[in-house]
């Protein structure tokens, strides 16, 4: 019986530190292509987080919590995040390109998208 157990204790130990480097190569990768794209959108960007983050904060009065270069729909976009006095958090969306304000629009918690979600399911759908 200890032999069992110790053979099996073995094979385990065999098994994880075999496939160990095999999640962390694959770990690190995906880490190295995200800083490569990070990079290469900040480099393209010709508005700086200092510039979106003064126009976010002239278009809504709070405390910048977060500003984050993200590509949405093919176009390099600067989306500040702004907390109100009224603790809602209001997203200012920017083009890094030119400097101009796409939209201006209130975060929505999981809970609220969950619930926008259930609604959209119990509607009929028109054809």
């Amino acid at each position: 019986m200890k032999q069992l157990v110790g053979i099996m204790a073995l094979a385990i130990g065999v098994v994880l530190v075999l496939n160990g480097p095999a999640w962390s190569d694959q770990k690190g990768k995906g880490k190295k292509d995200e800083s490569k794209e990070t990079v290469e959108m900040a480099a393209t960007a010709k508005v700086t987080i200092d510039q979106a983050i003064k126009t976010a904060s002239e278009i809504v009065a709070g405390k910048v919590v977060e500003a984050e270069l993200e590509k949405k729909h093919d176009k390099l976009v600067w989306e500040v995040e702004v907390v109100t006095a009224e603790n809602k958090v209001m997203e200012v969306h920017i083009d890094a390109e030119s400097g101009a304000v796409i939209d201006v629009e209130e975060e929505k918690s999981e809970k609220d998208m969950k619930s926008e979600q259930k609604r959209e399911r119990k509607q009929p759908h028109k054809p």
